[in-house]
């Protein structure tokens, strides 16, 4: 890979944090490194960009946010869906209040992984190493951008399983939940790994005055027998998995600006992304006790 990029590379990334020509910090490992890697840039006085998760689960995130208290640069979180243009125009009309009050909030993701995906790297589908399986992988963006959009969430009850790929994985390859949601709204919610194909999202929002729908990367407005197309996510065609949103390098620039500009905070912090992580926990928690779990 270096060779390829004519870039210098490292066998281990603390040698690299001693470089001081290195400003920013890509965590890209598994999910176990995250917590260690993180702290250790900001110790260094590099900024951190990190994939999700920040860390396997809230008890890491409260030892981030201790070293950030003392730390001179900055941690942004890429939860690159929220920039998407659909995911705008639903945030902005919500915040309108364009269609009335949101009633509830549904969405599934129907995903494919197969047993080779796991085998290829053990440390996924493992709670010591992963935090989870799909929740925490794969549709931890969905959890996100549903909370995002209600402003939060209050409670959780769900329950997960493992079926398909039970072989293959120590944690869940499908999951379910029921939410009650910071604006009111009720939270519906179906995840799996276990489809033979990588479907889009489809998320709708019931409103007092129709229905938000947002599917095959296309959001429509339906109110009876009218259908108003609002907004469309273009993939480029070099993206070869679309259904993993086209905003990163987005959610990247955006970043990298606020660093330069400290006033602008135009980025997914550790508060923010702290949510959804509660929200796979809870949902883990709920399908052991049966019991609504508060976020």
């Amino acid at each position: 890979m270096a060779e390829r990029y004519a870039c210098r590379y490292y066998a281990d990334y603390r040698e690299m944090l001693c470089d001081t020509e290195i400003d920013v910090v890509h965590v890209c490992t598994p999910h176990v490194a995250h917590k260690e890697v993180i702290l250790a840039a900001l110790a260094a006085g590099k900024h951190v960009f990190t994939e999700k998760p920040v860390a396997l689960n809230p008890g890491e995130v409260k030892d981030i946010k201790t070293a950030l208290k003392h730390a001179t640069s900055q941690l942004g979180v890429c939860y690159q869906n929220r920039l998407n243009p659909s995911s705008q125009k639903i945030k902005s009309l919500l915040e309108a209040n364009t269609y009335g009050k949101v009633l509830s909030i549904k969405a599934v993701l129907t995903w494919n992984r197969t047993q080779d995906y796991y085998a290829q790297s053990p440390w996924r589908g493992r709670f010591a190493t992963e935090g989870g399986s799909l929740l925490i992988n794969q549709a931890i963006h969905t959890l996100d951008l549903m909370q995002w959009f209600a402003g939060g969430v209050e409670s959780v009850k769900g329950v997960v399983e493992s079926s398909f790929l039970s072989n293959a994985t120590q944690a869940e390859d499908t999951a379910m939940a029921n939410m009650q949601l910071a604006n009111g709204a009720r939270g519906i919610f179906y995840a799996t790994n276990c489809h033979t194909t990588d479907s889009p999202l489809f998320l709708e929002i019931h409103c007092e005055e129709g229905l938000l729908q947002l599917h095959h990367n296309n959001l429509w407005f339906i109110a009876g027998e009218e259908k108003n197309l609002l907004a469309c996510d273009e993939i480029p065609r070099e993206v070869q998995k679309c259904y993993w949103g086209s905003s990163h390098q987005q959610a990247i620039n955006n970043f990298y600006h606020s660093i330069q500009t400290p006033d602008n905070h135009n980025y997914v912090d550790i508060y923010q992304a702290e949510t959804s992580l509660r929200m796979v926990e809870a949902i883990y928690q709920s399908s052991i006790t049966r019991n609504w779990i508060k976020i």
